[in-house]
């Protein structure tokens, strides 16, 4: 039945089967090979190096695709005998370390896992980019839960992580039961849609590690004002070293799908997404950027009004998305959870 389910979803996200082809956006900009710090940004950058937390435990996971197996990475916070769990899941070019902040704050009360979506971070790469989409995440997140051995979990997804959420979370016998959907919903603004069109899949290569975490951080400036060292602990792990320059950390091939979707797909995929959103029974925080391009407000007091156990909040000063690093923005998600 979850395999008729997701093929559906698949069909109607992506508008295309697996086997589809599709080119990846033009990554012909000069400026992305040769990127320095000679650019000027307003956002300073901290001479200061990545260090892990012996806290977090990195695990790997094997899960199924059309074309074979991959490993997604997840990192776990807190007693790892908790009954409680908390999956954290990400926005489309991040990474499961951007919630170390929050997942330090929160691990007393839960065990906290924050994957690696597949062709991020420390997971794998698929063979067939054309599957880099919601129906493979979602299987994929099954796989982990079932790799937890939990009934039940709460959830907080950040954009694309709340989207997987959404479409696991409206499965019957879903084991979500509270979920926080971060800056997302089933509406999609268009004006996001091209921002994001602008530099995801293109093959950025930088000179020196603070060039990268300059692009990054510019990408980012939405996310809110930080310290130079908040920027450094939040985008430093987006960035590997490759030879003599430093590269993003996910699979540029994940822009396939996204580049594929046509106004017709997309439309389609906005009416699956509320079908599945309708179908929600855990209780659930819609979290708004106050200056947020891609969840509108019209979208979230649609929300609230087709479901009865949501509500919302909108965070003032900040636009796509909460970056959930901030004391404020830590006890909001606390708060939530210990309702």
């Amino acid at each position: 039945m979850l395999k008729k389910i997701l093929t559906r979803l698949r069909e109607l996200l992506l508008g295309q089967s697996p086997d589809s082809e599709s080119g990846a956006p033009s990554a012909t900009l000069a400026d992305a090979q040769n990127f320095t710090v000679s650019e000027s940004y307003p956002i300073p950058v901290a001479e200061v190096e990545d260090s892990d937390d012996p806290a977090c435990r990195t695990h790997y996971v094997q899960c199924a695709s059309a074309t074979g197996l991959h490993r997604m990475a997840y990192h776990e916070w807190g007693d790892p005998g908790n009954p409680k769990v908390l999956i954290c899941v990400h926005g489309l070019t991040r990474r499961g370390s951007d919630f170390n902040v929050l997942a330090k704050a929160m691990a007393k009360d839960y065990r906290v896992i924050c994957p690696d979506v597949v062709g991020r971070g420390e997971s794998d790469w698929l063979e067939n980019p054309m599957l880099y989409g919601i129906p493979q995440y979602v299987a994929d997140m099954v796989t982990l839960i079932a790799r937890l051995g939990v009934n039940q979990v709460d959830w907080l997804g950040t954009s694309m992580g709340g989207l997987i959420g959404i479409f696991l979370a409206s499965q019957e016998n879903s084991p979500i039961k509270k979920i926080l959907l971060n800056d997302v919903g089933p509406k999609i603004e268009a004006s996001a849609l091209r921002r994001l069109g602008d530099y995801v899949g293109k093959p950025m290569r930088f000179k020196t590690k603070q060039a990268g975490l300059i692009y990054l951080n510019r990408i980012c400036a939405p996310f809110g004002d930080f310290t130079p060292e908040q920027w450094m602990a939040y985008n430093g792990p987006h960035l590997i070293k490759d030879g003599g320059e430093w590269i993003l950390h996910y699979d540029p091939a994940i822009a396939k799908p996204f580049a594929a979707v046509t106004i017709a797909t997309a439309a389609m995929g906005e009416m699956m997404t509320w079908k599945a959103y309708d179908a929600i029974t855990a209780q659930t925080l819609v979290v708004r950027g106050g200056q947020s391009d891609l969840l509108s407000k019209e979208t979230v007091a649609k929300m609230c009004q087709r479901n009865p156990r949501a509500r919302s909040i909108e965070i003032p000063g900040v636009g796509h998305a909460p970056a959930f690093i901030t004391p404020e923005q830590v006890d909001l998600a606390r708060e939530f959870f210990s309702e």
